[in-house]
Order: C-alpha cells, then structure tokens, then sequence
C-alpha cells in the first residue's frame, strides 16, 4: 500500500526543488524586450506532445450572449516519459445560485494526432484547426452529461509575447531543463450547442478566447500562483495570464497577455502586473482568496504610440472555488501537503467590469464581463 502511496505522490506532486534562484529562469519578458509579440501562424498552433514531464492544453473559454460562460478544454499530460493521460474536460457555470455547475472531467482512449499536429483525436473527441488558420471546431460525445458541439472563429490576429513565447528553466538555459509557453486568440466568436441532461442543447453563440499552453516541466515546479483574466466587452478584448515561480526560481514573476479588437492587436507583449487590492482567509486552507483585483496592461500600439490598461475593482460574488486534489485520496493528500506544501485551489469570478483603456491621447472606457481565476498552489 505504502508503495502505491508513494507512487501517487510522485504522480500528483514529485520530490521538492532545490533553490537554484532567479538565475535559473530567463523570462518571456526578456525576449519581449526585443520583439514585445509576435502574431500567431497555423504552425505556431501545433501540438508539442512532448516525450518529457509536461502538461499541454487548449483552452476555449465561451461566453455566450445569453450569459452562460463555459470551458470546454484538452489537457494532454506526460509523466517523466512512462505515462500518458489525456482528458476531456467541461465546465457549465450555473446562472442560478441554488444550482451546481456541470464538470465533466473525462479520461480520453485512443490518442492521436493529424500528420501535421494541428489536430487532436481519440474515442469521441476530436479539436481540429482549419486550413486557414482560423477556426478550431471542438466535438465531444465522450460524456453524455455534456455533448459538445463548437466552432470558434477568431476575429482578431492570435498572438504569443517574445519570437517564441517561452519562459525557460535550467541552470544553463542555453539548454533549458524546463519551459512555459503561452499564446493566445484573444477575441473570437463562438457558434454551437453545449447539450446537458438539464438544460438540452444550450446555445453558447457569443464571444470566446482560445488559450494554448505548455508547461514542459511537473507544473508544480514551473509555478506556484497564477492570475488569469478574461475581459469581453462590445469592442475590445482584454487578456492577462501572469504565474509566480516558486522559491526554488526566485519566486519569479512573469505575465503576458494583451489589448485586441476585431481584426487588430492594439498592444501585446509582457508589461503587465496584477494586484490583489483586497482578500480574506479561507478557513478551508489558509489561502488569502481576493475579493477585488487590479489587472494592468502596458505597451506600445503598432504606430508607436503609448497603451495603458486596467481592470480594477471588486471580483463579486465568487462564482466557484475548486479543489484540484478532490480526487485524490485523503491521506495522499496530507503526504503531499506536508512532503511539498501543495494545496492547490483555485478561485473563480465573473463579474461585470470596466475596462478603461488609453491609446496614446484617446481614453476609452468600455462595459464587459470578466472571467478571473486566482490559483494558489504552493507557498
């Protein structure tokens, strides 16, 4: 028993890192410096499938123009190259205080990948780009509590910050140990049907963001907070993704994301911060959950001129808070926590929100709705 103990804890959390320190990490930002971001082409999207330690996943957070926000998303994980695991997973945020949210997290058979990588298979499941580039249409009939039925069609130019949007790991990071990478279509339009038992078919036409990323490490390692915001409003989009090493990288601070209307990126790159202006205990694990949060963008517009950002208010009623260790057994559990200190959770929001924007002269103020995640996994 002791063994597959031990095992389960070397799958959920590993052996703790070294101290390497700051030196050890060369943020994306240092590569922004140069070239703040680079606009997205089909082959930036391929699937890696790395044969090391790596987690890998696309992303489609809808909002629909009923109001009903989702996810629907393919995580791909790797484990020290002897195990592969792939999942489908779902999420239907109730609109109704009383109701529980929908998630399905479903175990995948049979992956497989097209010839070029662009494209993503198994039992039941299938994400595939097209041709030219521009749609990702998502099927699932793997869990019959969420039928899945998508397309999304990006209506601004997908970005990534730096030439390669990574943030390597390594004591010599000419040859890099680990790596994050994140890109992104900021704005997009969503057209299909999320079938549940209690809802049917529920239309989740509207606006949606595609987010790719890519920890070539045991993610643990390769962060140990993240902040996540997902603006949508009539004109503009607003994305933020920013993550905390842990100590053993100098509690490193990298963040990316960018400002996007229809068919233009109006700033992207990796000059942005969020702030956690209020929080209050969580009784549950000792996290201090926000209540209200600043999200910052700062850069440059493609003519030069001067972009700043912000989001900065209360986060509401948080809409769920997730336990990412649920279905791990109790005392698994309390081996991790105390073996690495990890308790992962995460907090969601989806408030309505001002986005207030200046480029250069022009100040720009525009209603919309935020979708934020806070994480916490590791002190």
């Amino acid at each position: 028993m002791f063994k597959w103990a031990q095992q389960q804890l070397a799958n959920v959390a590993g052996t703790q890192e070294p101290v390497y320190g700051p030196s050890a990490i060369r943020s994306v930002a240092k590569e922004a410096e140069k070239t703040p971001y680079t606009e997205l082409k089909r082959e930036d999207l391929k699937w890696q499938a790395l044969e090391n330690t790596c987690v890998e996943t696309a992303s489609f957070y809808l909002m629909s123009d009923e109001g009903q926000i989702a996810l629907a998303q393919v995580i791909y994980s790797n484990v020290a190259g002897i195990r592969t695991t792939c999942q489908f997973n779902c999420k239907v945020f109730s609109r109704e205080a009383s109701k529980e949210h929908l998630w399905c997290s479903t175990p995948l058979s049979n992956v497989d990948f097209s010839a070029d990588k662009s494209a993503f298979y198994a039992d039941d499941c299938a994400v595939e780009l097209s041709e030219d580039g521009t749609t990702y249409t998502i099927k699932s009939m793997n869990d019959e509590r969420a039928i899945v039925n998508l397309t999304i069609k990006r209506t601004a130019p997908g970005f990534q910050a730096g030439e390669t949007g990574k943030t390597v790991y390594g004591t010599d990071l000419e040859n890099p140990w680990g790596q994050m990478r994140h890109a992104f279509w900021p704005r997009c339009v969503a057209e299909g049907t999320i079938t549940t038992k209690d809802q049917g078919a529920i239309d989740m036409k509207g606006k949606a963001l595609f987010a790719y990323a890519l920890q070539g490490m045991k993610p643990h390692h390769a962060a140990a907070r993240w902040n996540f915001a997902d603006f949508q409003g009539p004109t503009y989009s607003a994305i933020l993704m920013q993550f905390t090493t842990p100590e053993s990288y100098g509690k490193t601070v990298v963040a990316v994301g960018g400002i996007s209307k229809d068919g233009e990126t109006v700033t992207a790159g990796a000059g942005h911060a969020v702030e956690h202006t209020a929080t209050k205990g969580d009784e549950q694990n000792d996290w201090p959950e926000p209540t209200s949060a600043k999200f910052s963008w700062t850069g440059k517009s493609k003519d030069g001129k001067d972009v700043t950002a912000s989001i900065d208010g209360s986060l509401g009623e948080r809409v769920d808070k997730v336990d990412v260790m649920a279905e791990v057994p109790g005392f698994v559990k309390n081996i991790v926590k105390a073996a690495a200190g990890t308790k992962p959770y995460i907090y969601q929001y989806a408030p309505k929100a001002t986005l207030k924007l200046r480029i250069g002269d022009e100040e720009i103020t525009e209603e919309g709705t935020l979708f934020s995640e806070a994480t916490f996994i590791s002190e």
